[in-house]
């Protein structure tokens, strides 16, 4: 017998209030992105945890891993 949790949108409750902490937390992002391009990703180790892809090489070991496709480390993918 399967069991199922119920759980509220929390921020459906609080639309305002999470979309600017939702904005606060992603803007300094969007404009490292918008300032500096892609080197912005090679220098936020942040940016660059969240990188999949980058010109059809997988750069994120996990995801290459799980559907059999070669690994390319960002450094080789972006070269």
């Amino acid at each position: 017998m399967a069991s199922f949790i119920s759980v509220a949108n929390m921020p459906g409750a609080v639309p305002l209030t999470s979309s600017q902490a939702l904005n606060n937390a992603t803007l300094p992002f969007g404009l490292a992105l918008a300032n500096k391009g892609f080197s912005a990703v090679l220098e936020n180790p942040h940016l660059r945890a969240g990188l999949n892809v980058h010109r059809g090489r997988l750069t994120y070991k996990a995801v290459a891993e799980s559907l059999g496709l070669p690994f390319s480390p960002i450094e080789q993918a972006a070269a």
